[in-house]
């Protein structure tokens, strides 16, 4: 990925035409996959860079892109995406379903106030004081209990494992108990979970089987999950009939690692996807385009990180924002490495410094892509 993207630092230096940021967007996606493949090559790999990761290795020099377009007319980039702006035809990018229609159409004219963050419980991550067997004492929240004392969070993505069954519905259980008690105990009603298994699911009926068992065991925190996460093989193509319809007639079930273009989008609906998780890191460009393609088809909608920290994290906490129906954002590098962030929480104290479970957005309406630099 270093060699790629020093690869896609040529390309983009090279490129030498002007336009719209999705327009040149669109170009260099193609021109960066085309250097994938010359690496791979290079270097004699025996399997090819797989999209996503080209996807990933490209983002930023994307996000600059859009990022110095507004500056350089000293507007948001968000409201470079009308029809004043970009006068494009979706069509163009999406096929002739969305012939007539804008782009500024699908993305709102000024962002979401307020998003609630989404916390992540890992698979190893101690919920109360008794699973704490060696504290590491550094001054952070150890415990599930600690993070909704310290945050007031009221979201949580559950990683399961997706191999035993037994184990995924006790932990979905134990989430939910020590979450239920504090959570109560802050005069709070509402919270929601959504379920992520790594793609490790066997088979779609594993999901549904669990869903079944969490429905019936606490019927209460089966109300609460808000969707699940990617949970099969994100190969769609090699494992076909893994369809999730029977799982989304429970919950919405999100497509993740599998989004790498609208060919992904169509066939994962065909199969029975009923949502897509947008990530800032796979392009601003795509991600709008794929916004766009999900909303025109009434997906469920959210948006998750990459483990984000500063500059990165307003960008995506600035897409959440501005996609209509995204209900929560990820913000997990202030839980793994919360030291990537240090400086920026005096330009965007709101988000780096969670309050009430949720983080605030005045501070990112700025020229470009609104993160002002840390200080």
């Amino acid at each position: 990925m270093r060699q790629l993207a020093e690869r896609c630092r040529r390309v983009t230096e090279r490129l030498g035409e002007f336009g719209h940021p999705v327009e040149l967007g669109s170009v260099l996606e193609l021109l960066f996959l085309e250097e994938a493949r010359a690496v791979a090559a290079d270097l004699g790999l025996e399997e090819p860079i797989p999209k996503l990761a080209t996807l990933v290795t490209g983002s930023a020099f994307d996000a600059a892109i859009h990022d110095a377009f507004g500056k350089v007319h000293g507007i948001n980039c968000y409201d470079a995406y009308g029809r004043e702006w970009f006068g494009h035809d979706l069509a163009v990018y999406l096929g002739r379903d969305y012939s007539g229609l804008s782009l500024g159409d699908f993305v709102r004219q000024r962002p979401r106030a307020f998003l609630p963050l989404y916390h992540l419980v890992g698979a190893l991550d101690p919920l109360d004081d008794g699973d704490l067997a060696t504290p590491v004492q550094d001054g952070w929240p150890e415990t599930l209990r600690q993070w909704i004392h310290r945050d007031g969070i009221f979201n949580f993505k559950i990683k399961l494992n997706g191999d035993d069954a037994v184990w995924d519905l006790d932990r979905v259980l134990s989430v939910d108990r020590v979450a239920s008690e504090v959570l109560t105990s802050l005069s709070r009603r509402t919270w929601h979970y959504s379920l992520d298994f790594n793609e490790r699911c066997p088979d779609a009926d594993y999901l549904v089987a669990l869903l079944a068992c969490v429905r019936e065991r606490a019927p209460q925190a089966f109300a609460r999950i808000q969707y699940v996460e990617q949970p099969t093989d994100r190969d769609l193509r090699r494992a076909p009939a893994n369809r999730m319809h029977a799982a989304a007639q429970l919950k919405p079930v999100v497509i993740d690692e599998s989004l790498t273009d609208l060919e992904s989008l169509l066939l994962a609906r065909e199969l029975g996807y009923t949502g897509v998780a947008l990530k800032a890191c796979k392009g601003q460009t795509q991600s709008l385009l794929m916004a766009v393609a999900a909303q025109r088809l009434g997906m469920f909608l959210c948006v998750q990180d990459l483990t984000c920290p500063g500059a990165s994290l307003v960008h995506s906490v600035g897409l959440a924002a501005r996609v209509p129906g995204v209900s929560a954002v990820e913000a997990n590098a202030r839980q793994y490495c919360p030291a990537a962030s240090i400086g920026w929480e005096g330009a965007h104290p709101a988000i780096f410094r969670v309050l009430g479970g949720v983080l605030g957005t005045a501070s990112i309406s700025g020229p470009g892509l609104g993160a002002v630099a840390a200080t």
